[in-house]
């Protein structure tokens, strides 16, 4: 139960003065469903404006505010996506269009009728021959001289809400901010300087205050670091299994390579947590092309070889088929038995293999989700592996737990390099094993960057290589056009790209993305795998767990819309097979320092690690840690510089806090300071934290 104090964070966001129904849907979009939530909705950054009697007196990107008188209404032809204006004129008869992008443009008709002045705050751009201001932070019919203060914040809106709006509610939501007992260590309080959290959120909503940012993002940091160590502590009281596998079936394994020493290390590492009674928790994190399968493999052949399952849990039915076809393949002379299991799996094949888990005659286990069902249950599961472990959050590997007779061991892989920085943020419960060299023999591949006026050569190109009996890919940025934003407008769209390429190429050509229906997706990918297609254009969906060792062209377009991190990944499509293999980054022509700066890197190197950590130096403080999180570990306020400043210290913090829990005045769980971080951990709604403290 949640502690009383807490309760008025979250009450519902409707609990606010001019907060009904209708505005619930836009803030949902943001997750602004309760107080506490309002209140963390920090400004995206603060403004200062001037007012200015006519348009004569501002330059183009000036913060404004003007009164203006509405002339003309102009909306967008019928059917299309295009954007809603206003023109106005000011005192001198200087015209300047106001622009509305999608359901905006209602708003527009309401706020601005012909002949009646109002007062305009905003950006002045030009579009064209013309002044504009693209929606308008505040539109107001009385003088808005009030609106020239000094460090106005702006927020991030959806449809429907507007900048007055949101910041009456954050006005509200503070009001109703409890007194909190500190959690932040008492030294490290004072050698920051920090404000108290109260103060701090006040602050940060009314100016641009690097101290109380940096507080609110420290609480958030040592949140997810106690949640994450509390987990690990967990597992080593957990009882599990000790698994010391003889050897015997490892020795018949026949590879046609010999293992690497990051292989041979991190095999080493997992079979001494295996060793071990208390459950196994480790990250095995491995380059594109590392050899993850391999080391997996070997670990899974202790468990059997110690007489238990083992089960390999894919993010999705196409990975799932690839990796139980591969395992098949080198299990061959070992003679144990393996069995697919997902989704499609009916009748009869269903019944037989939980028949074969139950008795334990199938000693490995490939599938999706489906493999922890309730129906699905297993004679003896002694390890688990988790495949692509960004895809699965904490409060799923907990679960785990419940499939064996006792808690099994669990080896997680991810082939997306995480800088160092980053991997207590994201794994902070777990050990690592890094796989950083590439199995010998493994080429390097061909790299360039071509300018997108090449685009016939490129095709033509495309068309050579698809003659010759080798398959592609050709990556876009978005799945289809959006007329009538200027942002993205010119972004290539797969849906177009692919139809232009099938004008060409035919039924050689599919089509991938995350829009389509999972049925429609997954017989493209297999007739693409099978070799019946030969191009495939896709998104970013395709940017891990597609194997398909034939194809050896990879063409991203606009490659300088991707970070380095996707580009690295999407080129590791490729180079799988014997043949020399080719990656051509295309570019636009007006290009900023950071895309030339990641473009000239991916042609520089192919090691994974040190792209990960010059993408993190490229992408500076001001861009979130972003979606490859699990949901439940989503960074709102933490960005990746004070990631990188702030968070060893907040994990440290938080290992002595569980470490000293004994109830002493200095430190520990039971302490005063340890009782307010068990607010923290509910504030930040680290659940599966919360969850453990109820049980201890």
């Amino acid at each position: 139960m949640r502690p009383e104090i807490l309760n008025p964070l979250f009450a519902e966001t409707e609990a606010l003065d001019g907060v009904g129904p209708k505005l619930m849907k836009p803030l949902e979009k943001l997750g602004l469903t309760r107080i506490k939530d309002v209140a963390y909705h920090l400004p995206e950054r603060f403004v200062s404006r001037h007012a200015i009697a006519d348009l004569d007196e501002a330059g183009e990107g000036e913060q404004v505010v003007i009164a203006l008188t509405p002339i003309e209404h102009r909306s967008p032809r019928p059917g299309s996506r295009g954007p809603y204006r206003v023109l106005a004129q000011d005192a001198k008869g200087n015209v300047c269009a106001l622009t509305w992008f999608g359901k905006a443009a209602y708003t527009a008709k309401k706020l601005l009728p012909v002949g009646e002045t109002r007062w305009i705050a905003g950006r002045l751009d030009r579009y064209g021959d013309m002044l504009q201001i693209v929606h308008p932070d505040h539109v107001e019919e009385a003088s808005a001289a009030h609106l020239g203060r000094l460090c106005e914040p702006v927020y991030r809106l959806s449809e429907g809400l507007t900048q007055p709006r949101v910041a009456s509610m954050v006005e509200q939501a503070l009001t109703r901010l409890p007194d909190l007992p500190e959690w932040i260590d008492p030294g490290q309080f004072a050698k920051a300087g920090w404000p108290a959290w109260r103060d701090a959120l006040h602050l940060a909503h009314k100016q641009d205050n690097p101290k109380a940012r940096d507080r609110l993002a420290y609480d958030e940091l040592l949140a997810n670091s106690l949640a994450l160590l509390l987990v690990k502590a967990e597992g080593r009281r957990r009882r599990g299994q000790a698994l010391a596998g003889d050897g015997a079936l490892r020795a018949k394994l026949q590879l046609p390579f010999a293992l690497t020493g990051a292989q041979t290390r991190s095999i080493a590492e997992i079979a001494g947590d295996l060793a071990q009674e208390a459950p196994m928790l480790r990250l095995l994190q491995g380059d594109v092309g590392a050899g993850k399968t391999v080391v997996a493999l070997n670990a899974m052949l202790i468990a059997v070889e110690a007489g238990k399952q083992a089960a390999l849990l894919a993010p999705t039915e196409i990975l799932a088929r690839q990796h139980f076809e591969t395992l098949r393949t080198m299990l061959r002379p070992t003679g144990v038995e393996i069995a697919l299991l997902t989704g499609r799996a009916k009748g009869r094949e269903r019944e037989s293999i939980l028949m074969g888990l139950m008795d334990g005659s199938i000693q490995l286990l490939v599938g999706t989700h489906a493999i922890f069902q309730d129906t699905v249950n297993y004679r003896d599961l002694g390890l688990v592996v988790i495949d692509e472990q960004h895809r699965f959050g904490v409060a799923q590997r907990l679960a785990l737990a419940g499939k064996g007779r006792r808690a099994p061991h669990t080896l997680a892989m991810t082939a997306t390099p995480i800088p160092r920085s980053l991997t207590l943020a994201q794994y902070g419960e777990m050990d690592v094993s890094r796989l950083d060299e590439l199995p010998p023999g493994r080429q390097a591949i061909d790299t360039r960057v071509v300018p997108q006026e090449r685009m016939d050569e490129v095709v033509a190109g495309v068309e050579r290589h698809l003659a010759s009996g080798q398959q592609a890919y050709w990556v876009c940025p978005m799945v289809r056009e959006i007329d009538g934003v200027p942002d993205l407008a010119e972004i290539a769209a797969a849906e177009a790209r692919y139809a232009a390429l099938k004008e060409r190429f035919g039924e050689a050509v599919v089509l991938v993305h995350g829009q389509l229906r999972p049925e429609v997706k997954d017989a493209a990918m297999e007739r693409f795998a099978s070799g019946q297609a030969r191009l495939l254009v896709a998104t970013t969906v395709i940017e891990v767990g597609v194997d398909v060792p034939a194809a050896t062209l990879m063409v991203i377009e606009q490659a300088e819309r991707f970070g380095l991190a996707q580009l690295h990944q999407l080129r590791g499509r490729v180079g799988r097979g014997a043949e020399k293999s080719t990656c051509l980054l295309l570019r636009g022509g007006a290009l900023s320092e950071t895309a030339r700066a990641r473009l000239a890197l991916m042609r520089e190197t192919q090691d994974g690690f040190r792209i990960a950590e010059e993408d993190l130096e490229l992408r500076g403080g001001g861009e979130l840690l972003g979606t490859r999180q699990s949901g439940e570990a989503a960074f709102r306020i933490a960005n990746l510089e004070q990631m990188q400043r702030l968070l060893p210290t907040a994990h440290a913090d938080a290992r002595l806090l569980i470490e000293r829990d004994d109830g002493a005045p200095g430190g520990g769980l039971a302490s005063p300071r340890g009782e307010a971080a068990r607010l923290l951990l509910y504030l930040f709604e680290r659940d599966w934290g919360v969850q453990l403290l109820r049980g201890g």
